[in-house]
């Protein structure tokens, strides 16, 4: 996710943020209508991107975001010091650090995440992968990481059966922060089951991804619609914008129950251009049921 004034660069979270207000986001659709085939939902919406496209696009994906993190290394996103804030449970200390706190960053990117709270405790420990080969590289190559603390590898969370390189039911703490988003909605679910596979009893997923009428949405061509909701960027990258429905729905058809689930609203301010706007994400706990 990016800079808020290109839906082509919309990657970045981070970004000066105020104002946050939790109210007046409207949800579109039921939960009973969430898992109907994305294409049969927009099949009389003659601006879609072709079929022909899009399978190119699925087949290519984990290719685009090797680009990207080729083309941008690990310069593009800034540490994501603002997680233990927002989610409570990665600010809990362990009783003693032999009782370490184990961790999922599933999408951990470069590592923005993951460092910072590596950083901050010493009673945590994290598994990390990414769908990108060359992102997985480029975490291993931080002089921060240290492979006593922190395991890191490649998976698509959609096929790779994580418990090839995770232990089944060792996790305490899954993190799912602006991944889901690039994710086709027709495998979203599978890349839940594949998360819950390795949560403990009663684990908890962290959530926090682009919201329905955000910005970088509202910024998208007609031409770049994939499906209700759905856009690629012109990297070839997509993102899809989630509904508190959607999301509860999908969730709970994994087999998870919500704890939370709220929209934050921010207001983002492009120095750059002078511009102002309205950033709306989701942000929700799920436990393992």
């Amino acid at each position: 996710m990016a800079a808020a004034n290109s839906e082509t660069s919309s990657h970045d979270d981070n970004v000066t943020l105020c104002d946050q207000d939790q109210s007046g986001v409207k949800d579109e659709g039921s939960q009973q209508s969430v898992f109907k085939n994305v294409g049969e939902k927009n099949g009389g919406d003659d601006n879609l991107v072709s079929n022909f496209k899009q399978m190119k696009l699925e087949k290519e994906a984990q290719k685009n975001w090797d680009l990207f993190y080729k083309r941008n290394t690990t310069n593009f996103f800034k540490d994501r010091h603002w997680t233990s804030r927002e989610f409570d449970e990665l600010a809990t200390c362990r009783q003693s650090e032999s009782e370490k706190l184990v961790l999922l960053e599933a999408g951990c990117g470069v590592g923005n995440c993951i460092f910072p709270l590596l950083e901050d405790r010493r009673d945590i420990f994290v598994y990390a992968c990414d769908f990108s080969p060359r992102a997985v590289d480029f975490v291993k190559e931080n002089p921060q990481f240290c492979p006593e603390r922190c395991a890191v590898f490649q998976c698509d969370l959609t096929r790779d059966d994580l418990r090839d390189n995770v232990p089944e039911d060792s996790v305490d703490l899954a993190t799912l922060i602006f991944v889901l988003s690039a994710i086709h909605p027709d495998k979203m679910a599978s890349a839940l089951r594949n998360v819950r596979r390795v949560l403990r009893s009663r684990g908890v997923v962290l959530f926090r991804d682009y919201g329905v009428h955000d910005h970088a949405m509202r910024r998208f061509k007609a031409s770049s619609k994939l499906a209700e909701n759905f856009y690629v960027r012109q990297d070839g990258t997509r993102s899809y914008f989630f509904s508190k429905d959607f999301l509860a729905a999908l969730f709970w058809e994994a087999g998870f129950q919500c704890v939370a689930n709220e929209y934050v609203r921010r207001e983002t301010l492009n120095k750059k251009e002078g511009l102002c706007v309205e950033r709306i994400f989701l942000q929700s706990k799920f436990v393992k049921s």
